[in-house]
């Protein structure tokens, strides 16, 4: 670790921090329908797009009502992704003429997409088109995480609103989101990027000759191993720009080639690495601030961040020490940093990055349920690939998903409120309103939901041969990778252990069922909570109201994230990452 390393971690946190208030703000006036400076360009084209659709932007929409349209709106949209995949080689803009996708691929792509998961159990580069590319992965990096947006703001309404049946309209939260949110700050990224290198284009790929040919063996028709003298390689590229932008912003993962943002053609500079961390935390951070303006609580919302904030120095820091204190394995190898080498364990790390950088990315990535990677997280050291695993595992609210997060921290929110409660033997309130049974017992399915999916499929798939044959390695790191697959799933992330090969029926049938069922089976109970909050009268604060925004709420909010984590994953754990760690120690690698 360098003072270099630590610098770079306290720059980038202090940006995202700096954000945090004026975005806040933006948003809060954009879903509060106030006046903001790009409405004379934005309302024209808003209001035909109601007159198109038939919406009136002036209906509310009860909680069942929102969820259904939401419900719809991504039936359908996934359809339309799984057809446009199955016929892309009669589509045009398919230069490489590529061919259709599989069935199973196609069914978890779309659900994977429609979900703001984008994991991809594929290589991009020679599987998707530019039209499958453009007009369905890409719409689906908007509109997926739109909806993530407007169902937090939906949640915000519920908590700020008094006596009141509705919690907004669906498609004007979806619209305003796209439109005043997501648009403006993409086109300018996306220009950002490709003056850092990142290509756009609709170019065939490039086939250029290697400057030292390369001997490789081959398997022929007869089974037998051959050498061949390669000589040419096929340079991919494509509309990376404006995809990759949007990935990062809407906090969607993927990536237009299999190396993901480790590729140079996605991420070349460590500018452009910087922009794309910052744009991964952006929205969700400032949706704290949003709450807190929207609640009439600023302090709250500053309590929320800071709990998001703890969580992730914690994450970053033991990242960045597991990774800069090497492999002990490599005995008599100089792995300190110096100014000959980045020291540390650099395997599956891009030395434009180093491992400071690279720490930063995989800690925010699966934080905030993006699933974009600059290095390989299965390349980590046992302890370094912890971090992003318990992240995903602590519910992804440590900032989280653009919305997702915010919503999913609401829930702990609502938690911890009654714990407190319980602590001081009243009726718990918070924000002005009395938490009950009922939202309780939502807020405990919502959470409860999460983990039942994830070790049920992992626990499947490491005891029988359709999920063993596909891991790399074997023992402990062979169940993380399992368990990494499923928890990237139902955590709506992406991100992956590479050792894992996905690419198989089991894997994408349940992989795919697993982000929909950690998307919309917490979403529907977190409505219903917003619903029945929005119903409830305000309760002035008394003497024995807990405090929603004291370092103490702080604290307890911390403390039942990590707890509710700990307590459900540490037996998988303990199997896997913290076993593989202590066998490593007594000198053993799988």
């Amino acid at each position: 670790m360098t003072a270099n390393g630590w610098l770079q971690i306290a720059i980038f946190l202090a940006t995202v921090l700096a954000v945090t208030k004026p975005l806040g703000i933006f948003m809060a006036r954009v879903f509060d329908r106030e006046h903001t400076l790009m409405d004379p360009a934005l309302r024209p084209v808003e209001r035909l797009l109601y007159r198109l659709t038939g919406v009136d932007e002036h209906h509310e929409m009860r909680w069942t009502e929102y969820a259904f349209a939401m419900l719809l709106f991504s039936a359908v949209s996934m359809l339309v992704l799984y057809v446009q995949q199955r016929v892309q080689d009669l589509l045009p803009l398919n230069p490489q003429k590529l061919a259709g996708v599989p069935p199973d691929l196609a069914f978890n792509t779309a659900a994977s997409f429609t979900t703001n998961t984008n994991w991809q159990a594929y290589v991009p580069e020679t599987t998707m088109s530019y039209l499958t590319q453009m007009a369905g992965l890409a719409y689906h990096n908007f509109v997926s995480a739109a909806v993530g947006i407007s169902l937090a703001i939906a949640f915000i309404r519920g908590i700020a609103r008094r006596e009141k049946d509705t919690i907004g309209n669906f498609w004007v939260d979806l619209v305003r989101c796209s439109l005043w949110v997501l648009l403006p700050a993409c086109l300018l990224g996306a220009l950002l990027l490709v003056w850092q290198g990142v290509p756009q284009n609709l170019k065939p790929y490039d086939v250029v000759k290697l400057v030292e040919p390369q001997q490789v063996q081959v398997t022929n028709t007869n089974g037998k191993l051959t050498t061949q003298t390669v000589t040419d390689q096929l340079i991919a590229q494509g509309p990376v720009a404006s995809q990759e932008i949007i990935k990062e912003w809407g906090t969607n993962g993927g990536g237009f080639f299999n190396a993901n943002s480790a590729h140079p053609f996605e991420n070349p500079t460590p500018l452009s690495n910087f922009i794309e961390m910052f744009c991964i935390f952006a929205i969700s951070s400032a949706l704290t601030y949003t709450l807190g303006r929207m609640t009439g609580s600023p302090k709250h919302g500053w309590a929320v961040w800071a709990a998001m904030a703890l969580l992730f120095l914690a994450g970053v820091s033991t990242a960045y020490w597991a990774e800069a204190r090497g492999n002990p394995l490599l005995a008599g190898v100089d792995q300190h940093a110096s100014a000959s080498q980045a020291g540390g364990n650099m395997e599956g790390k891009e030395v434009r990055f180093g491992i400071a950088n690279t720490a930063i990315f995989a800690t925010a990535t699966t934080d905030a349920s993006c699933g974009a990677v600059n290095g390989m997280h299965d390349s980590f050291t046992p302890l370094g690939g912890l971090v992003p695993l318990v992240n995903i595992m602590l519910g992804e609210v440590i900032f989280g998903g653009v919305g997702a997060g915010m919503y999913g921290i609401l829930i702990f929110v609502i938690l911890s409120v009654f714990i407190a409660g319980l602590m001081v033997g009243r009726t718990p309130e918070y924000l002005g309103k009395k938490i009950e049974a009922y939202d309780v017992k939502m807020a405990i399915l919502a959470i409860l939901i999460f983990p039942l999916t994830i070790l049920i499929l992992a626990g499947i798939s490491s005891i029988y041969g359709f999920g063993t044959s596909s891991i790399a390695n074997p023992g402990p790191h062979g169940l993380s990778e399992i368990l990494y697959a499923f928890t990237s799933g139902t955590g709506n992330n992406g991100s992956a252990f590479g050792g894992l090969n996905a690419n198989t029926r089991w894997y994408n049938i349940t992989i795919g069922i697993s982000t929909l069922i950690g998307r919309f089976f917490i979403i529907i109970p977190m409505l219903a909570i917003a619903g029945n909050l929005a119903r409830k009268k305000y309760v002035p604060p008394s003497l024995g109201t807990f405090p929603v925004t004291t370092p103490l709420f702080t604290v307890l909010l911390t403390g039942v994230i990590i707890i509710v984590g700990a307590l459900t994953f540490f037996p998988a754990l303990s199997l896997g990452p913290i076993l593989e760690h202590l066998l490593m120690g007594a000198g053993k690698a799988f």
